[in-house]
């Protein structure tokens, strides 16, 4: 191979004044002598999306999925039969506000977005009518108009004052957590709110709870329960000082919107899977890791639990934090300050549980009746909580270790607007329900409770919706033990740790490993228990690419070299090198 000729091909690529970052890249691939550059535990969305930037830029790296299927909690599987049905994740909203997707050209790789809209409905308890959220704001506020004049002004208000804000707040999301990034960029901000607005208030509002927001916000029952649901989706309780911001943080879906996958969630990982493995990733399932490999502070690679190994410098886990460090490294290999921040950090006591079923009609909502045909109120997410102190009641009781006496339910039925989810004249209704206690009091067992607690799930679907009461024909029950099991998830915190202000941005997981790196050299972290959280976001995954790139020489544009070339383009170019080495 004449490698002259690469280079004049590479050099029309980069910058000129670059180029020598470029030939760092050919330098390492050349030279290697572990059996990868990078493995990566775990095939999340956040792992595969930190796979893919780094196999574009080059280098070798290796997935490893414990599961029979890629994904993680990003995962669509036929566990109904004839049905695609998350197992983990649905909506997808904050995704579209990264350049994730049009980095990585993914709809070339079969990824195809159907647009949620109205992303929300809020249908009124006593059936008197609904409230619909499109991703037009007009729209919205005309809908909400219906309810009252008054909080459809507030609405435009709340979206005026707090969409800047999160805008500031999100630039911080895009890069490893900086205290001077986060509040340098608020603080730009309040300096051009209005005169009037006092910056102090709005520092105030920030530190409070999201129902004391809400409640200072709109005078409606209705709005103020529909606000709280949506802002209980991250986890915090609607009393928790500090987290004001779940509700603030929703003026963005008028921005990206909610977003589902034709096919259902999964096809987001399986189409990072295709364009990993089109950079020349390798990818693995049913392959899972029993132990990283350490020696003088410093990864080695990484053993299966069928005494495989493979050897590599840098080792990327997208396992939970507390699996990764206490199981897979072991406490005989950390700091001990950092052992004992591990031990109390807080995972909680669980979250919520799912009840996705079979179904052979939509609901017909008493509050917008359809018929149980495809209606906008089936676009998005169905908020089923008829009250502010409704949330809250199901979570005391969540807390005393019961589950929730009248839960609250999000519904979602993708079958409405993607006709691939389910057979002809079938649907699927997915419900999520808050609050659900991975441990339960007075020594009760889910194995003895989870059919209870999904019949108690659905009546509250039955209650805006009975037609449903005849409808539903299968259901696949996902308790916290269920969520732990299938999908790593300890305790069942979809979130992995708790979203607490002390345990958010440069707090996530812990103050030592905020950065994505940890003290073992070649050892890096990423997925939901990282800043910036949970949720399909992939923010985590992009944050720590570009982290390990920068920890090795390679400057975060050739990654726009990369890009020049296509997808795969600066990937191919090396893979090519290294076979006529």
């Amino acid at each position: 191979m004449d490698l002259h000729a690469c280079a004049d091909d590479t050099d029309k690529i980069a910058h000129p004044d670059h180029s020598s970052a470029i030939w760092k890249v050919i330098e390492q691939v050349m030279t290697h002598t572990t059996d990868y550059d990078v493995i990566v535990i775990g095939s999340g969305h956040n792992g595969l999306i930190c796979a893919c930037y780094l196999a574009r830029a080059g280098l070798r790296v290796l997935v490893l999925e414990r599961r029979h299927i890629v994904g993680g909690a990003v995962c669509t599987e036929e566990v109904i039969p004839g049905y695609k049905i998350d197992i983990g994740s649905s909506a997808h909203i904050m995704i579209h506000l990264t350049p994730i997707i049009q980095d990585l050209q993914l709809e070339h790789y079969g990824l195809e977005y159907l647009d949620m809209d109205p992303f929300a409905f809020y249908p009124l308890p006593d059936q008197s009518g609904a409230i619909f959220f499109y991703r037009n704001i007009d729209r919205t506020c005309e809908s909400i108009a219906q309810v009252s004049e008054h909080d459809a002004e507030r609405y435009r208000q709340f979206i005026a004052y707090w969409k800047p804000l999160n805008e500031a707040i999100f630039q911080s999301f895009l890069a490893p957590p900086s205290v001077i990034q986060l509040f340098g960029g608020v603080a730009r901000k309040l300096t051009r709110l209005p005169a009037s607005t006092s910056s102090l208030n709005v520092s105030r509002q920030l530190l409070t709870s999201y129902a004391q927001l809400i409640g200072e916000t709109f005078e409606s029952k209705a709005m103020r329960a529909a606000m709280t649901w949506l802002a209980a989706q991250s986890g915090p309780p609607p009393d928790e000082i500090g987290a004001s911001d779940f509700f603030g943080w929703h003026t963005m879906l008028h921005t990206s919107g909610a977003m589902h996958p034709r096919g259902g969630s999964g096809m987001l990982t399986q189409a990072l899977a295709r364009a990993f493995q089109h950079m020349g990733g390798d990818l693995l399932v049913q392959a899972p890791v029993q132990r990283i490999l350490v020696s003088n502070g410093s990864v080695r690679g990484v053993k299966l639990t069928n005494g495989e190994q493979f050897y590599a410098p840098t080792v990327i886990s997208n396992a939970h934090v507390l699996t990764t460090m206490l199981n897979l490294v072991g406490a005989e290999h950390l700091p001990a300050p950092l052992h004992q921040q591990l031990q109390h950090l807080r995972v909680g006591n669980g979250f919520g549980m799912a009840v996705r079923c079979a179904a052979n009609a939509l609901p017909d909502y008493l509050a917008a009746p359809s018929g149980g045909l495809p209606h906008p109120s089936h676009s998005g997410m169905q908020l089923l909580c008829p009250s502010m102190e409704y949330v809250r009641e199901a979570f005391y009781d969540f807390q005393r270790g019961h589950l929730s006496r009248q839960p609250a339910v999000l519904a979602m039925t993708f079958s409405a607007i993607d006709d691939v989810m389910a057979p002809a004249g079938k649907h699927t209704v997915f419900l999520w329900s808050q609050y659900a206690p991975y441990r339960l009091a007075d020594g009760q067992q889910w194995s003895d409770l989870r059919e209870h607690a999904a019949d108690r799930v659905l009546e509250v679907l039955y209650r805006y919706a009975p037609n449903m009461r005849t409808a539903i024909e299968d259901r696949y029950i996902q308790t916290p033990v269920d969520l732990e099991e299938q999908l790593g998830l300890l305790h069942g915190n979809v979130m992995h740790v708790e979203m607490s202000f002390d345990q958010m941005f440069f707090f996530r997981p812990v103050p030592a490993l905020s950065s994505y790196r940890t003290p073992l050299q070649g050892l890096y972290l990423t997925g939901a228990s990282t800043h910036p959280g949970g949720g399909v976001f992939g923010a985590s995954g992009y944050n720590t690419a570009h982290r390990v790139l920068r920890d090795r020489g390679i400057p975060t544009w050739a990654l726009l070299s990369a890009a020049a070339l296509g997808a795969g383009g600066l990937a191919a170019t090396l893979r090519l090198l290294r076979r006529n080495a």
